[in-house]
């Protein structure tokens, strides 16, 4: 399936603990469904201390369902991505306004 979302979209949550949070994408993990979000799906991860870190409990991201996500277009409003042909580029637009998202 096409990538709808990707690294640097600014998306809200649809379902879940962190419903209506809204962050950036920091990775997308395509083979497994799921992306890193900024501040969303957070979790405690123990760590020991090392010469380079400090260590203790640490909030980690975990990764979120990608059909739990949606994009945030430029009226704040989550929206559907599609794609349309831009000449001769295929270009991703959101759904309710028809903006085109990377040009």
């Amino acid at each position: 399936m096409a990538a709808k979302l990707k690294k640097g979209d600014k998306v809200i949550v649809l379902a879940g603990k962190d419903k209506g949070k809204t962050g950036e994408i920091t990775q997308v993990l395509p083979q497994a469904g799921k992306a890193i979000v900024d501040g969303v799906n957070m979790a405690v991860r123990h760590t020991r201390q090392t010469q380079t870190s400090q260590g203790g409990r640490l909030p980690k991201a975990l990764p979120i369902q990608l059909s739990n996500l949606a994009y945030v277009d430029a009226n704040g409003k989550p929206t559907r991505v599609g794609f349309k042909m831009d000449g001769d580029k295929k270009v991703r637009f959101a759904k309710t306004t028809g903006d085109v998202i990377d040009a």
